[in-house]
């Protein structure tokens, strides 16, 4: 056990205080074999406080069929798998991540509140509330607290910008399609990407959302006739990874009563990586 003198970031910290070497030190991360104040924590960047209590430990036995990114008692952050609901639909109430993660907190005598939803076929950051204040906080001034929404999205075709930013208004329809609509009844939504990559017919954009809107980041592709791989609702042809090319890879909020900075990271999926023959 070590407690923290001074302000340092977790990684710095395990290769100057406790001894270790950058790559274990890494490990012991990625293993979830490091405990701040009780918290299990795998970014090298956290930053340690003084009076902060690291312990360092076997890896725990996860208990829920996907990864937590992180938990404390007020919030729990997983990495959702593709394909799983977030919520309860009329024929889907069990087997959702919200009924998941309320099962696993109900054993544990917390609470589970719904801020941040995905889409079924979206993998990535996913974050729930377990604080009853907190999660009126958040719900009636969100985009005031959210500070990053990053996804990672594989599109067909070569754009013809590297970078540009999509503007504009979606409804949806009874049959639950979301379309670009007018300004009158219409929400505004606003996406900004950036090509990273482009091999053979497919792009890998760096997407980020100023605005949360229903199958946004979807929508907004589709519109500049550059669909997402694998979304054959919105025009998309192919679909190599034979699933949805999208995943939020980094959401960030501050927090409104600590004013702390919370930032939670993603790695990439590897069938995505594969497809675009990145190694890392």
């Amino acid at each position: 056990m070590y407690q923290i003198n001074e302000p340092t970031t977790l990684l710095v910290y395990l290769v100057d205080h406790c001894h270790k070497k950058r790559n274990d030190a890494k490990n012991l991360l990625k293993y979830k074999q490091v405990n701040v104040n009780g918290d299990t924590i795998t970014r090298y960047d956290y930053e340690l406080k003084p009076g902060d209590i690291l312990t360092i430990g076997e890896k725990q036995k996860n208990p829920l069929p996907f990864p937590i990114l992180f938990e404390n008692e007020d919030i729990i952050v997983i990495d959702k798998p593709c394909g799983l609901v977030a919520e309860q639909t009329r024929s889907n109430k069990d087997r959702t991540a919200y009924a998941i993660v309320k099962d696993y907190l109900k054993k544990k005598g917390d609470d589970i509140y719904l801020v941040h939803r995905l889409d079924q076929y979206t993998s990535g950051v996913m974050m729930f509330v377990k604080n009853k204040k907190l999660y009126y906080e958040l719900t009636h001034n969100w985009n005031d607290y959210v500070v990053t929404r990053g996804y990672k999205a594989i599109v067909e075709g070569k754009l013809s910008s590297d970078k540009g930013t999509i503007d504009n208004y979606l409804e949806e329809n009874k049959g639950q399609k979301v379309y670009v609509g007018s300004p009158k009844r219409g929400k505004r939504a606003i996406t900004h990407y950036q090509v990273e990559k482009v091999k053979g017919h497919y792009s890998l954009l760096d997407v980020h959302l100023d605005t949360g809107r229903k199958n946004q980041i979807r929508v907004h592709m589709a519109h500049i006739h550059h669909p997402i791989i694998g979304d054959q609702k919105y025009g998309g042809t192919t679909n190599p990874i034979k699933r949805l090319g999208l995943h939020a890879y980094e959401f960030a909020f501050r927090h409104p009563f600590t004013k702390q900075v919370m930032s939670f990271k993603s790695d990439m999926p590897f069938e995505m990586k594969r497809l675009m023959g990145i190694k890392r």
